[in-house]
């Protein structure tokens, strides 16, 4: 196929022998057809300043869910700022195989690269969560991808990294993100293997980092880029970033969070070095070392680290034994347990509080990935998997698909009793979809008893089926 690239002030005009589509600078493009032979689509985002006659790196970003849009969305702001493309598939899902979601994304990268000037050395892929995790495969399966930005995800397969075939990674991570202690083993294990990685930490949890935090991962890649060779050496670009360096780390130090600002001296270590002197960084950080501060918080630090590792280990061990013996009369010590997370986010030591938050985060995540686990075997092990929608409406009391999972198995199993209780704990919580209640699945019986009945009048009003008294 032919194709033209013709650049206006504002827009790029893409002609190809099927379709003509101008493509505007500054914001996401969606549902770009990824060729003619399959029904796939891509977002883009070109950043305002792109000229065709240039060379650019380009960042594709994944979604489990194939929303492009909205994850392109999430990083156009650091793209524009540090002048990357952005590319997002429409059709990755964590429904299929590794393998069917690594071709869609190679005939992604194809027509991205064919249909753009895109620098050599200069395709990087991320993601966050299950999108970030499935980002750190694409370097194994698809050659000439740099480097990784893994947001709130470690690597996926250590088994399948290779010393022959390194890339740069980035991992980025709140410091109340439940997968923030496997990302701390990962930044180790990746040293190790002499994988060029760093791994930057923010304060906040499971979530999509802020893009401050996105612009300095992307500004990372740019210096390692300059330090290879890869593109021209920008000394005023270097200055601007090491001094911006230095005034984050002073941030962090002033407003009490000393690990952090020890984090971020370390990783300046590693991505300043073939610029400049590392003399300035090394003292500061011995000065941020020796504060009592400093000590204080690493010490608790240390000991809470040991101590979340033990509870996780007894989380892991409790839920395997409760899944396996159908255990429900442990959900009163599942329930215990989440109020001791609850103490921990209240109590007046920070370090503790971001701890339970954590933990509550690992708790919720593991469940789900055995929920996930379970509802994909063949035959379905629907007593297990009833066992776990209970617990999650310990875990997750607000979460109304839980309830309504629970009421659909145990109508099907004719435990009314069961199913009502759930009912009523479900519309206590506020649950208001009446319509949806009596289209679920299992309980055409349950619907037309007169307890069902009850409860919708007495908490919703206007019961599908009278309510008569003999």
């Amino acid at each position: 196929m032919k194709r033209i690239l013709l650049l206006l002030a504002f827009s790029a005009t893409f002609i190809g022998s099927a379709q003509n589509i101008t493509l505007k600078k500054g914001v996401v493009i969606d549902s770009l057809v990824v060729n003619d032979t399959v029904p796939e689509t891509f977002s883009l985002y070109l950043p305002k300043k792109f000229d065709v006659s240039k060379t650019w790196p380009v960042v594709f970003v994944f979604d489990m869910n194939g929303r492009g849009k909205q994850s392109l969305a999430m990083f156009s702001a650091a793209a524009e700022e540090q002048g990357y493309v952005l590319a997002a598939s429409n059709n990755i899902s964590d429904t299929l195989s590794i393998s069917k979601n690594i071709l869609i994304t190679s005939r992604m990268l194809n027509t991205v690269t064919t249909m753009l000037p895109i620098r050599k050395n200069g395709i990087y892929t991320s993601g966050f969560s299950a999108g970030g995790r499935f980002s750190t495969l694409i370097p194994t399966f698809i050659k000439g991808v740099e480097g990784v930005i893994a947001c709130g995800a470690a690597v996926a397969n250590f088994e399948v990294l290779t010393s022959r075939n390194p890339f740069h990674f980035i991992g980025v991570v709140g410091d109340e993100d439940f997968s923030y202690s496997e990302m701390l083993t990962v930044e180790k294990v990746l040293s190790r293997m002499k994988f060029p990685n760093q791994l930057l930490v923010f304060n906040g949890g499971h979530e999509w980092p802020k893009t401050e935090d996105l612009s300095s991962a992307l500004r990372l890649l740019t210096l390692a880029a300059m330090a290879k060779g890869i593109v021209l050496k920008d000394e005023a670009y270097v200055d601007a970033n090491y001094t911006a360096d230095l005034v984050k780390v002073n941030r962090l130090y002033t407003a009490n969070k000393p690990l952090l600002a020890d984090n971020w001296l370390e990783e300046m270590s590693e991505v300043y070095q073939p610029f400049i002197s590392l003399d300035s960084i090394k003292e500061s950080r011995k000065a941020v070392r020796r504060s009592r501060l400093f000590k204080n918080k690493n010490r608790t630090q240390n000991a809470l680290s040991l101590k979340e590792s033990l509870i996780k280990e007894e989380y892991n061990y409790y839920l395997e034994e409760d899944i396996l013996t159908y255990n429900y009369n442990n959900l009163g010590w599942w329930k215990y347990q989440m109020e001791e997370l609850q103490k921990f986010q209240k109590n007046p030591e920070v370090l503790q509080q971001k701890m339970g938050k954590r933990l509550e985060g690992y708790v919720k995540a593991l469940v789900s990935d055995n929920v996930d686990v379970l509802s994909a075997e063949d035959p379905i092990d629907g007593e297990a998997l009833n066992f776990l929608w209970m617990l999650k409406t310990v875990i997750e009391p607000d979460n109304f698909e839980s309830y309504l999972k629970i009421i659909s198995y145990t109508a099907k199993t004719d435990d009314y009793g069961t199913a009502l209780f759930y009912l009523e704990e479900l519309l206590k919580k506020g649950y208001k979809n009446r319509s949806e209640l009596y289209a679920l699945e299992n309980t055409a019986l349950l619907r037309i008893t007169p307890e069902f009945n009850e409860l919708v009048e007495k908490y919703l009003k206007g019961a599908r089926y009278s309510i008569i008294e003999e």
